[in-house]
């Protein structure tokens, strides 16, 4: 039997669908319940990259842009990593991502992208080795909250006996 362990839950979805704010409330409400819990975001803009990229994608700086989103360019960077226990993916189309505030202030934050975005996810989501789990993510930000938490709070209970996995093994990509 493996040793107890916390739930890695990660968060994804394309531009605007709220990943940054309901990963800070999940954040708080599993402490507010007594679960040790800590947020990471990636880009992680307070860095030197992190500064680096943000300045790109706020259209503050130029980089030579050689983006190949294939599903094997969009997997190749997390090979090895621990493997989620849950992968929460915040569902919102990219008309409705538009109307939210700031949408177009980054550089891929167009209509166009994003659809092309939200379907490499859709890609993604078809390895049933990941536990993808979609939730509507143009219900009220407290919809939305509710069901990351429960779902949240589920695999922590499933993970904390189970073997941490790696992500996307060499043979898987």
């Amino acid at each position: 039997m493996a040793g107890r362990r916390g739930a890695l839950i990660v968060l994804e979805g394309a531009d605007r669908a709220g990943k940054s704010t309901q990963a800070k409330r999940l954040v708080e409400s599993l402490k507010e319940r007594g679960y040790q819990a800590e947020g990471m975001r990636f880009p992680e803009r307070t860095t030197e990259i992190g500064r680096l990229v943000g300045s790109y994608l706020e259209k503050k700086s130029n980089l030579e842009d050689h983006t190949n989103f294939s599903l094997h360019w969009c997997k190749q960077p997390d090979v090895g990593l621990p493997k989620p226990d849950i992968v929460l993916f915040l569902d919102i189309s990219a008309e409705a991502a538009a109307k939210r505030g700031d949408f177009g202030n980054e550089r891929y934050e167009t209509s166009a992208f994003q659809k092309m975005v939200q379907k490499r996810y859709a890609e993604l989501m078809e390895d049933r080795s990941l536990n993808w789990q979609v939730i509507d993510a143009a219900q009220s930000m407290e919809e939305v909250h509710s069901a990351i938490r429960q779902l949240s709070e589920d695999i922590i209970q499933e993970a904390k006996d189970q073997p941490l996995g790696k992500l996307w093994v060499e043979s898987d990509t």
